[in-house]
């Protein structure tokens, strides 16, 4: 039995907790596996645990940008919650780990069940907007180097670890930058001592180093989490 992490399943009064976990399966998040495409039904809901999962737009055959990140802060499938069965992202596994997995149909029971659950997502579905408002402002305002950051800080919150494998492609895949604004960026960061990247090994060296290069929006993102779920 995987030990329950999901901070989403931790708030739940107990009773509600045991029921939900009854019917969950412990599965693994399998680095660039895709869980789901928009305008399709969602078949099941992810509660990470470890690992963590991207939520993509993209538009008009572009690679897309990432506007969401769901780690065991979260869930993937909070729409559910709403009564719309399909998802308007591209989810992707950009953190390998571990994550609770339900069918639909018996989620859905679930919150028909449980005020508490229906209300952890109610809160949790505002995270959800205010971090892909605050990533849509974060794209059109802020700097390469200081959004860097902010991605840098919201992975590792999710993977538990200060190291890493990212590829420079993907990081301008998920920035929606090109490759040689990456290159810079985390040029800049290296040279400055807050982290080591070699052939797509990222290291978080000063935590707090890097919190301070980060634009804005990180701590607004952490506030907003902190204010709402609890």
């Amino acid at each position: 039995m995987v030990t329950v992490e999901n901070h989403l399943i931790e708030l739940l009064p107990r009773r509600d907790r045991a029921r939900l976990l009854a019917v969950c399966e412990p599965v693994e998040l399998v680095l660039a596996d895709v869980l789901c495409e928009p305008g399709q039904a969602t078949s099941h809901v992810y509660f990470p645990l470890q690992g963590f999962i991207s939520l993509v737009v993209r538009v008009d055959g572009s690679p897309g940008v990432e506007v969401g990140m769901v780690g065991r802060e979260g869930m993937l499938g909070a729409q559910l919650a709403l009564g719309v069965p399909t998802v308007p992202v591209h989810a992707l596994v950009q953190g390998p780990g571990s994550a609770w997995r339900i069918a639909a149909p018996a989620f859905q029971n679930e919150l028909a069940h449980s005020p508490a659950l229906q209300l952890n997502l109610d809160r949790y579905l505002y995270v959800l907007m205010a971090q892909q408002a605050a990533s849509a402002a974060c794209l059109r305002f802020h700097q390469i180097g200081p959004r860097l950051a902010r991605w840098l800080l919201m992975s590792q919150d999710r993977a538990h670890s200060d190291s890493f494998h990212l590829t420079h492609e993907f990081l301008a895949y998920m920035l929606g930058v090109r490759r040689v604004g990456i290159t810079a960026a985390a040029g800049a960061l290296q040279r400055d001592g807050l982290i080591a990247y070699h052939r797509g090994d990222m290291v978080v060296l000063d935590r707090a180093g890097l919190e301070s290069a980060a634009c804005g929006c990180y701590a607004a993102d952490q506030r907003a989490y902190a204010d709402v779920m609890h």
